[in-house]
């Protein structure tokens, strides 16, 4: 038997993989990724395949960097790797 949630989001992945890398798709994969909370937190823009995240404040920027290794292996995982160089 397979958990619910692995099927999930095995298909989420399929799915973002296949879809163009737009501003819209990276936006939904942070907000999946991160949570609500850090997501109200932060602003994203990706140009040139770097990821710039503007927290609002330092404790926020605290969080985030904290929790770099497991955000990057997420969203690789939801939009491939090669989307997001760093």
């Amino acid at each position: 038997m397979i958990p619910v949630q692995q099927v999930i989001q095995g298909a989420l992945e399929a799915v973002l993989r296949k879809a163009p890398l737009t501003r819209e798709k990276v936006a939904f994969a942070w907000r999946i990724v991160v949570g609500p909370a850090v997501d109200r937190a932060t602003s994203i823009e990706l140009r040139d395949k770097v990821l710039y995240v503007r927290a609002k404040d330092a404790a926020w920027q605290r969080e985030v960097d904290r929790a770099l290794p497991l955000i990057q292996k997420r969203l690789t995982a939801l939009l491939g790797e090669h989307a997001i160089r760093r």
